[in-house]
């Protein structure tokens, strides 16, 4: 009756766990991601503004709203093969098995065990003078055993590895939204790289023949030679930002083939032009309190704290009684054809207690380590919170700032045209010459160069947006 009523105790102790039970953290008290109001919209920069839309409707495959059918393969093929990406995804079934197989420790462990052997007594062991005996023994037993997780120990261990899974799962897709961005990224900066020495060749070629037309002017005596020196000057300096825009564009080129998990000798990259993607104009933006739910590497953060709490209630469990259940059944014999005698079988039952005495300092500070952990873990979270933020709140005002700075490069660029319009029809009058023209010319291409950053920089302001945001895989 005692033996009865010690498993009932132990079954009603069974359900309480020692420890911390984890509670997410509150989301930031702010209903806004800067100081100043958030604008509606940005300035129509070229006639496109951007509407700033509070809503957490990103879609998952975001790249897509730059409607660019290449860009969309390129994403694609990156995502199928990128080495890390595979990585990470094993990493995530590393955990999630890990995390079954913690869940073991719920069920009893039921083990076989056969062994033979060949012994040989002692008189002095048996306590008898009847001399030493030499004899074969063979034994067949099973044993059971079922731990009781009276304070919880087991409980908090797979918790803990169940938030472990979890953190590994939001890792993953950190992996996936930075693959996916830095594809997207690249693949901008390739075609603006592209396009600006595009220019810059039909620049320099521009500037060439104002250096001959200039040196024929010098030789008629009508120009002096400092204007010749002048332009060598403006040449010299432009041929030499081509070696740099060659250069980023190899390594665009070999940095997307990297992304694609191919070698850079075998990739094969479609071509694109930056006037071919279409600015996304309606931007969604989440509430501040939703960014928190939103951004794997907040909710990673988030399940590291989860983490730390659950090793608070292991470490704590470890400072109380462990209480298991055991029953072993077995038999023996001098050979296979006795080993069904009465006399061979054995067997033992009933529950076991394990106290921790003394073990000096161990158990006292693990605990304390395992709260000192959890402290870290905490402020890593509300960093990465402020972090995020900080993101969010930066691309708004890049895209703000980066529509004022396209409309001025647009005036810019209409300008110089309408001026290289003008002089082209006086050329044609005979009121100016063709150096005139020549200049005119030279500088609506500069302006033209200048209007290409402008526009890749408003692009990937739009992608850091999107990635700041969460990147929209909830949404899958």
């Amino acid at each position: 009756m005692s033996k009865f009523r010690l498993l009932v105790i132990l079954a009603m102790l069974g359900g309480c766990a020692v420890g911390p039970n984890f509670v997410r953290p509150a989301p930031p008290d702010t209903d806004r991601y800067t100081h100043e109001l958030q604008s509606e919209a940005t300035v129509a920069a070229g006639g496109q503004p951007q509407y700033f839309i509070s809503s957490n409707a990103l879609i998952a495959d975001w790249w897509k709203l730059f409607k660019s059918a290449p860009l969309d393969a390129i994403v694609n093929k990156a995502i199928t093969n990128n080495p890390t990406l595979q990585a990470s995804e094993a990493s995530l079934a590393s955990s999630q098995d890990s995390m079954r197989a913690g869940y073991g420790v719920f069920f009893p462990q039921i083990q076989a065990g056969v062994s033979t052997g060949r012994q040989r007594t002692s008189s002095v062991q048996q306590s008898s003078s009847s001399g030493s005996r030499i004899f074969n023994l063979i034994t067949l037993s099973s044993s059971v055993s079922y731990a009781v997780d009276v304070f919880g120990g087991a409980r908090r261990s797979v918790e803990s590895l169940r938030a472990q899974a979890d953190n590994q799962r939001y890792e993953n897709v950190a992996a996936y939204l930075i693959l996916s961005s830095n594809v997207v990224n690249t693949t901008i900066a390739r075609a603006a790289y592209a396009g600006e020495i595009h220019q810059t060749k039909k620049l320099i070629k521009l500037e060439k023949e104002q250096l001959r037309l200039t040196q024929a002017q010098v030789n008629a005596g009508t120009t002096p030679y400092a204007n010749i020196l002048s332009i060598e000057s403006l040449i010299a300096a432009n041929q030499s930002l081509l070696a740099p825009l060659e250069q980023n564009l190899s390594q665009a080129q070999h940095l997307l083939a990297t992304l694609e998990g191919q070698l850079p000798s075998k990739a094969d990259l479609p071509d694109i032009n930056l006037n071919e993607l279409v600015l996304p104009l309606d931007l969604p933006v989440s509430l501040p309190s939703d960014l928190v739910n939103q951004r794997p590497d907040i909710l990673a953060a988030e399940a590291q704290m989860h983490v730390a709490s659950a090793k608070i209630g292991v470490a704590t469990a470890l400072m109380f009684p462990s209480f298991s259940l055991n029953g072993t059944f077995g038999t023996s014999g001098t050979n296979f054809g006795n080993l069904t005698a009465t006399s061979g079988k054995f067997w033992s039952i009933g529950p076991s207690a394990t106290i921790p005495l003394f073990q000096g300092t161990t158990l006292w500070f693990g605990r304390k380590a395992a709260i000192d952990a959890y402290q870290q873990s905490r402020a890593n979270y509300r960093q990465t919170v402020l972090g995020a933020f900080e993101q969010v709140a930066d691309s708004l005002k890049a895209l703000e700032h980066d529509a004022e700075a396209l409309q001025a490069q647009v005036q810019a660029k209409r300008a110089a045209g309408e001026a290289l319009k003008l002089l082209q029809a006086n050329y044609h009058a005979g009121l100016v010459n063709y150096l005139a023209v020549l200049t005119a010319d030279v500088q609506y291409h500069q302006t033209i160069i200048a209007y290409l950053q402008a526009i890749a920089q408003r692009y990937q302001d739009t992608v850091a947006l999107f990635v700041a945001l969460g990147g929209g895989w909830w949404n899958v």
